[in-house]
């Protein structure tokens, strides 16, 4: 959704690099391209201006000036602004003391409410919580079934006494659901309301009664960031007309410029809570403000990776495939399962952006072939067990069965062998602390050197001796022969008398360097 935004920055950030000293026109120049920038994004007009002139005032501060490398200092001042806009700490939900917390969804239709609501309650499951859904969504065609879908996709349960299609009272539906979850022991309620194509007085009405019907704990105003200015219009009118106390940006995926995302803070002082940016259920996370800045700076992402890394993969499974990278033992069946973990993270591209540094590859992360994984997979699930176990087995018939089964070509089976064989020489050189293979002279850290180690002596009884008293008396004579001197710290053999006039006449000194020792 940045896209262009984090393009336009990036290019402005490089006109000034390698500058060591910024004068008034270059930082005039840099915050047009930054205003221009901001504008294209569909940022409101009133946010431009004050998040220009503060980094105008600050770029021409002492921070700047006295700053040993000027424009990474720019790029600090312009991080640290977008994070204040985009409301600066991470927000989080509260939780009531007693009773069920009651977490009320507001918004027009369309903009995703339904299946956020699912969304949600699956991360509130995550969190530990119990939550139950509640079908208070009555006008919509067919809302109330599909909330009972997406209920069962997150195995949660949907209260929905009512059929919906424009029958039902949706505030008797939200007040009865506080007294369902008491019965049943849900820590956490999520109401899903109506919606409208627009703002009018009947939606506001509804949505209202419903507020104070269940005194909820958490309103929250889900918005879709592809409308753009719009987004900004509807979040002040709902403020006005239901209030709220946080928003939740909804297709983050698109390709919308996503102004809203950096507007809707600073025009409505409510902060951004949650993110949704996919269409499966698990790409949903709290909005973290430093995070998305980052993003936009092309800064990368890494805890956000990191997070997602670690709740889908299996860290006694990780040990274990580590071990046998270590010994050799990994096999494409160990490789299979690597890449089905890898598949739960979600999109390729969308990880590999979250890498610092990846903007200027964005051309070829859009044009990755996110099939190229079902491909690999389709090539190993058609080969036995002991094929997947012993690669080297494969020989021409082999190859060609396994590349009519996947529906691939002989040539992706070979391609994808070699691949594996010097992908496992690689992680097994470096797992066992070896230097980069075709790197001579590249030693590596850990217990194995890249350069070649002498052998060190063996320590116990020392040499054999022969049982031949003959022979045994030849090989002491031979042992004391080869026995070297003891050596002084001058690097010369001990037991040795030594003339030091001859060594000094072997020097060739001039006749008159006698004085200088004097």
């Amino acid at each position: 959704m940045f896209a262009t935004l984090s393009d336009r920055l990036a290019t402005t950030f490089k006109n000034i690099r390698g500058k060591g000293r910024l004068t008034d026109a270059d930082i005039d120049a840099t915050a047009r391209e930054i205003r221009i920038a901001l504008l294209e994004a569909d940022v409101a007009l009133p946010v431009v201006r004050e998040f220009v002139s503060r980094i105008k005032e600050r770029a021409r501060g002492e921070e700047v000036s006295q700053a040993l490398n000027p424009a990474q200092q720019i790029v600090k001042i312009v991080n640290e602004e977008l994070v204040t806009i985009l409301g600066g700490e991470t927000r989080r939900l509260r939780y009531a003391k007693n009773g069920p917390t009651v977490i009320m969804l507001a918004g027009l239709q369309g903009a995703g409410k339904t299946t956020l609501a699912a969304k949600l309650a699956l991360w509130l499951k995550e969190q530990g919580k119990a939550p139950m859904l509640v079908a208070a969504d009555l006008q919509r065609p067919n809302a109330v079934n599909q909330l009972q879908v997406n209920g069962e996709r997150v195995n949660v349960p949907v209260f929905a006494p009512e059929p919906g299609n424009g029958v039902g009272n949706p505030v008797e539906v939200a007040r009865d659901a506080i007294e369902e979850a008491k019965r049943k022991l849900h820590d956490v309620v999520i109401v899903d309301t109506a919606g409208r194509l627009g703002i009018d007085e009947e939606l506001m009405k509804q949505a209202a009664d419903i507020k104070a019907a269940v005194n909820p704990d958490e309103v929250l105003f889900v918005v879709d960031a592809m409308i753009g200015q719009d987004a900004v219009k509807t979040a002040q009118a709902f403020l006005d007309g239901v209030g709220y106390d946080g928003v939740v940006l909804t297709k983050l995926d698109g390709d919308a410029r996503g102004g809203a995302a950096l507007s809707i803070v600073q025009i409505t002082g409510k902060p951004v809570m949650f993110a949704s940016n996919g269409e499966k259920m698990t790409d949903f996370d709290l909005f973290h403000p430093d995070r998305m800045a980052g993003r936009i700076l092309d800064m990368g992402d890494m805890l956000t990776l990191i997070e997602q890394a670690e709740k889908t993969f299996d860290q006694q499974q990780a040990q274990q495939d580590a071990a046998k990278i270590a010994t050799g033992e990994f096999t494409l069946e160990d490789f299979l399962k690597q890449m089905q973990q890898l598949r739960k993270l979600g999109s390729m591209s969308k990880l590999m952006g979250m890498l610092p540094g990846m903007g200027q590859f964005r051309e070829q992360l859009d044009n990755f072939d996110e099939r190229e994984i079902d491909r690999i997979q389709a090539i190993i699930q058609s080969m036995t067990p002991a094929e997947r176990a012993n690669p080297k087995i494969l020989d021409g018939s082999r190859r060609a069965r396994i590349a009519k089964g996947a529906g691939r070509q002989v040539s992706d089976v070979n391609q994808l062998i070699q691949r594996f064989t010097e992908a496992s020489k690689m992680m097994k050189q470096l797992a066992n602390g070896g230097g980069m293979p075709g790197m001579p002279g590249m030693p590596g850290v850990g217990k194995r050197g890249g350069a070649k180690q002498a052998p060190q002596k063996k320590k116990g009884k020392g040499a054999r001796k022969s049982g031949n008293p003959a022979k045994a008396a030849q090989q002491a004579k031979a042992a004391a022969e080869k026995k070297p001197a003891a050596a002084n710290p001058f690097g010369v053999p001990g037991g040795e008398e030594i003339d030091y006039e001859k060594a000094a006449a072997d020097l060739n000194l001039p006749a008159d360097f006698s004085k200088f020792l004097k």
